[in-house]
């Protein structure tokens, strides 16, 4: 019993010590790549200039194309696929990839939401006649076309919450994972979700927030922020969706955010260390 208690006692102090010692860990995922030429170009910046580490890319998006040629001069950026079975902006739409019947609305495209919003009343995906049928067959054509684009692609992701439209659509995905080889649900390796800590809506409060949430990252943990870069230019400024009208300013923001030389010698100075989706394998 002694020599139980003692090895315990051991244990649990090489684990504290490992934990100080071991420093945070942070992925900076920058998500909807392929929405706007805007976006894709803040994303190659924050990537170059910046400090994120893990890009997601939305398949049936109208600036995919553009997304591969830029990808691929960046190889050893992490992507994955941000699944998208929605439609928001007002301005701008995108259609399902396969025949998918019940995920289109009346003029073909996705339903601008996936959960209901009292601004798009009736137009949610989950307030139709979705199927699991054709939710698989979209999720498939989206894979299959990132990975034929972009094969490196280490993981997928879920577009508005998509992945949770139901306990059925969860399920499909980890058996498409484990079917095409790729990583999700990082919570389930240990990773912490995070965001801003405090008010965000300026440029100013961004980084002052940004800041307060990296001080409070704890060592021998592993922690994912989620953002979506983007330059404030006429394209994105007719960007938008009721309840979300300055999508150029608020991302013009994250760009700057990312770029910021403070943030970027704060990240240093804590000693953080800045991983992406593919590390966590490794």
């Amino acid at each position: 019993m002694k020599h139980a208690l003692l090895l315990l006692f051991c244990l649990t102090v090489a684990h504290t010590a490992f934990a100080q010692e071991t420093p945070p860990r942070l992925i900076v995922r920058g998500d909807d790549m392929g929405y706007a030429h805007a976006g894709n170009e803040a994303i190659m910046k924050t990537y170059h200039e910046g400090i994120m580490t893990s890009v997601e890319v939305i398949v049936p998006s109208p600036w995919f194309p553009e997304a591969v040629q830029m990808l691929a001069e960046v190889p050893d950026l992490d992507v994955g696929i941000h699944l998208a079975l929605s439609s928001e902006w007002d301005n701008i739409k995108w259609r399902p990839m396969s025949a998918a019947p019940s995920l289109r609305d009346e003029n073909g495209y996705f339903y601008p939401m996936i959960f209901p919003n009292e601004n798009y009343a009736g137009q949610a995906l989950i307030e139709n006649a979705w199927t699991l049928e054709d939710v698989e067959q979209e999720f498939r054509a989206q894979i299959e076309m990132g990975l034929k684009h972009i094969p490196r692609i280490s993981h997928i992701s879920g577009h508005m919450g998509c992945t949770w439209l139901s306990d059925e659509v969860q399920a499909l995905v980890k058996e498409l994972v484990m079917e095409y080889g790729l990583d999700i649900l990082p919570h389930e390796l240990g990773v912490e979700g995070v965001s801003y800590d405090g008010p965000h809506a300026t440029p100013e409060e961004k980084i002052a927030s940004f800041l307060r949430m990296l001080e409070g990252l704890e060592a021998g943990k592993t922690y994912l922020f989620v953002e979506h870069p983007g330059f404030d230019t006429p394209e994105l400024q007719a960007v938008h969706h009721v309840g979300y009208e300055d999508v150029a300013g608020d991302r013009q923001g994250v760009t700057d955010m990312w770029t910021n030389p403070h943030v970027k010698a704060f990240i240093e100075e804590r000693g953080i260390q800045l991983i992406s989706y593919k590390d966590l394998k490794e």
